[in-house]
């Protein structure tokens, strides 16, 4: 009896505890991008004025702090924000396009423009996004960065550098929110 009390103990204690609650939304300790197997590194509320618009959860490969180092870094990694409310496809490119423009100069904006103009095209066949939906930006080395919908695919941007400004809206010099950044970075 002895023997099955441990193992049925062993086996609780193995299974996955880690995954937290976050305003109501379970997040997964673990997810799957590509062929890249990632973990929680931590998650926050994204709030704009005094409404709860997203969670947003980041996943990396191994955990970290630095923004500063994940954003240089090359790896596979997904930025998931579970949406608490209905954004239409114009808000939530402009939401992006806002906190972007924030972070770079007008130059940079200039060097960008392909990628802006198609990020505006993927969410204009996304449309709209509900309460309840996952938006997901899942960066693959060499392919780019994947924007999907509840599972769904909308599009991929090619470069890096693309990749690492959109980073920089949450855990960049210039986070559209600090306590977001502190919460993403496990704080």
């Amino acid at each position: 009896m002895r023997r099955i009390l441990l193992l049925v103990g062993g086996l609780l204690l193995s299974c996955s505890v880690s995954a937290i609650e976050v305003a109501g939304v379970q997040l997964a300790d673990k997810v799957q991008a590509g062929n890249a197997s990632l973990q929680l590194n931590g998650a926050g509320i994204r709030t704009k004025w005094f409404f709860k618009v997203y969670v947003a959860a980041l996943y990396l490969p191994q955990k970290q702090t630095s923004g500063a180092a994940i954003i240089a870094d090359e790896h596979p990694h997904r930025m998931a924000m579970h949406m608490l409310r209905e954004l239409a496809s114009k808000k939530l490119y402009g939401a992006f396009s806002e906190a972007i423009e924030m972070n770079r100069t007008p130059a940079e904006l200039a060097a960008m423009d392909a990628q802006m103009k198609q990020m505006k095209q993927i969410f204009d066949a996304v449309g709209e996004v509900k309460e309840g939906d996952i938006v997901t930006l899942d960066y693959l080395p060499g392919s780019g960065t994947q924007i999907s919908v509840n599972g769904k695919a909308f599009g991929t941007i090619a470069g890096a550098e693309f990749n690492r400004v959109l980073l920089g809206i949450w855990i960049g010099s210039n986070p559209v929110q600090d306590d977001l950044k502190k919460g993403l970075l496990g704080g």
